[in-house]
């Protein structure tokens, strides 16, 4: 009971100061006649909370055992001091229905002196909290404009003392004064340097911990992930890093080649030194995982497990801490950070801000590395991809100048075929050369779809495969214009007549056909290539033939079929197919009509 009772009579009594101020509110400093029943009321009201807080004070130190009285003295003394006075003004206040002057203006004195007192008592009594905080940045305005505050009061003191103790130049002189004072100002305010001492000495003497990590961690999270200002990945790690710690100089070391390069640096010299990976420096840091004080480890390598530093750190005047960057298949690499703007003391605190920060920047600096391989290997991939239909076409190619050359033994000397040699030969460079192009460039031109005359189209298909095959029927139709790219359209059709004509039976060659024909079928244009060969499977028509890489032929490559689908679809067109096996194939290509207009259009130009 007696403890419940010590703790509850002095925030009762304040409260109700607190509550009777707020109701009725302070008296004025002066009242020229004699104060009216408001003004009794009030001084009563202040009358009694004193008797009260007094009160309180007396049992606060009455009952508070002898052991703990050195804590709690100084608090009861100021408070007491406090109400005193409160008892004192208000007394003579109700007496002379009339507030002293001079008793007022000390007022303000007294409770400023009492401020020290309570401040001590808190010093003693550690275990005290208090549910009430603010942020960090709060602090630091405080500080600031208190510290603002003073300086700018005593400068225009000094002023108003030169101005009127300093003659007729008096009032030059002060403005002079006033004026450089203003200009120190600004350049402080504006200083990085001393902000960092503001911080680090609010962080030392009024902050329970050195960091908002809150803070802290949104910053360096947002300096790391966003891009701005033109710096690197790399730049702006070292950069995030180096905030945490006060300083804006230092340099990042990554695992290449089976060793450690630099790859970034701010404001520190540029090292061509390879760190090997199984160096004693690497080593030190897989193993331990520690930051390393590079002063420190000079100075004192046996804390440090007699780490001898590398030659190119120990000449460096400038570094200050090594970092490591571990990720979970060892060490990535480190970041060496320079001199910081403000002495700091390396305690607890910022080494796990450090080596957390450092974990997390290790992550940022994996993941580039994973995202920028996977790139790589899709380059690659899409590179392994355009080489296979280049070496599919030339194949085609290359199997067009076979049949040239086997029938050049038996017609070399006919004018006509020489001329058929010359145009495929001219056809089969052209093409060549185009797809040359491609693979340099790693991907396909992309034009857009325009008038084709399909005549033509199916003619230069006749006359490279045609030859030395008899059993190729072509049925040409005039003006039929459909939309897509006169040499890819070939490439198609060829391919498709091409696998037509291997897919005869050997032993039955002679019985072999091939009929290549073109139709119209409402607004579109069906271009329809049937065999009477081999045939193919249900199955295999279903889940393999339009398969990349997936052919019936020994030396087929299974890309034509493949690429020939993706662009029929492409220009909006689909190819059907209907198979038996021993029977045969037909393949219809389906492609849009072109409007006449537009067909008229392509022709004028």
């Amino acid at each position: 009971m007696q403890g419940r009772y010590t703790g509850f009579g002095l925030p009762v009594a304040v409260a109700c100061f607190c509550l009777a101020s707020l109701l009725v509110g302070y008296p004025p400093p002066e009242v020229p006649e004699p104060a009216g029943n408001s003004f009794l009321v009030a001084f009563g009201l202040m009358l009694a909370l004193a008797v009260v807080g007094l009160a309180a004070v007396e049992q606060l130190i009455r009952r508070t055992p002898d052991a703990l009285r050195w804590n709690v003295w100084p608090l009861c003394v100021g408070l007491g001091g406090l109400f005193a006075f409160e008892l004192v003004l208000f007394t003579d206040a109700l007496l002379f229905r009339v507030l002293d002057q001079d008793l007022w203006i000390a007022r303000g004195l007294v409770q400023a002196l009492v401020i020290p007192l309570l401040g001590l008592a808190v010093a003693r009594n550690r275990e005290w909290t208090f549910d009430v905080s603010f942020s960090r940045s709060v602090a630091l305005g405080s500080t600031a404009l208190v510290g603002a505050s003073i300086y700018l009061l005593v400068i225009a003191a000094l002023g108003y003392h030169v101005r009127f103790f300093g003659g007729q130049w008096g009032t030059t002189i002060a403005t002079a004064l006033v004026f450089m004072a203003l200009l120190l100002f600004g350049f402080v305010a504006a200083s990085r340097t001393m902000r960092s001492k503001l911080r680090v000495l609010v962080a030392k003497n009024f902050l329970a911990f050195r960091y908002d990590y809150r803070e802290e961690w949104l910053k360096f999270t947002g300096l790391i992930a966003q891009p701005g200002g033109g710096r690197s990945l790399h730049d702006r790690c070292v950069l995030a890093l180096g905030e945490l710690v006060e300083t804006a100089s230092g340099a990042l070391w990554l695992r290449r080649d089976g060793g450690y390069r630099l790859v970034a640096r701010l404001a520190q010299p540029e090292v061509t030194d390879r760190e090997p990976e199984d160096g004693e420096l690497a080593s030190f840091l897989r193993a331990t995982g520690w930051v390393i004080d590079v002063g420190e480890a000079r100075r004192d390598p046996e804390k440090y497990r007699d780490l001898q530093l590398p030659q190119w750190l120990r000449a460096s005047p400038n570094a200050w801490l090594v970092v490591p960057l571990l990720v979970t298949d060892g060490l990535l690499g480190f970041i060496v950070l320079g001199r910081p703007r403000v002495d700091l003391k390396l305690d607890w605190e910022v080494l796990d801000l450090l080596k957390t920060a450092a974990r997390q920047t290790a992550g940022f600096l994996a993941q580039q590395e994973a995202t920028e391989a996977l790139l790589e290997a899709r380059k690659f991939e899409s590179f392994n991809h355009m080489s296979a239909f280049v070496v599919h076409d030339l194949k085609n190619l290359v199997a067009q100048l076979q049949l040239m050359l086997h029938n050049a033994e038996r017609h070399h000397a006919n004018p006509e075929f020489q001329r058929d040699m010359l145009s495929t030969v001219g056809h089969v460079v052209a093409r060549m050369n185009n797809l040359m192009l491609q693979l340099r460039s790693g991907e396909r031109p992309v034009d857009r779809p325009h008038a084709v005359d399909l005549c033509s189209v199916l003619s230069r298909v006749q006359g490279v495969r045609a030859a030395g095959h008899g059993n190729l029927r072509v049925d040409l139709v005039d003006d039929v214009i459909v939309m897509g790219h006169p040499d890819r359209l070939e490439r198609v059709i060829g391919h498709l007549v091409q696998n037509a004509l291997e897919a005869g039976d050997p032993s039955t060659v002679a019985r072999h056909e091939v009929r290549v024909r073109v139709y119209r079928q409402g607004d579109s244009a069906v271009i329809e290539v049937a065999d009477n060969g081999v045939g193919m499977s249900a199955d295999f028509v279903r889940e393999r033939l339009f398969k990349p890489f997936s052919s019936t032929k020994q030396s087929g490559m299974g890309i034509g079929t493949y690429e020939s689908q993706q662009y029929v679809q492409s220009i909006g067109g689909r190819i059907d197919v209907e198979s038996r096996p021993s029977t045969g194939t037909t393949f219809r290509v389906t492609l849009r009509l072109a409007d006449p207009a537009e067909a008229a259009q392509e022709a004028l130009e």
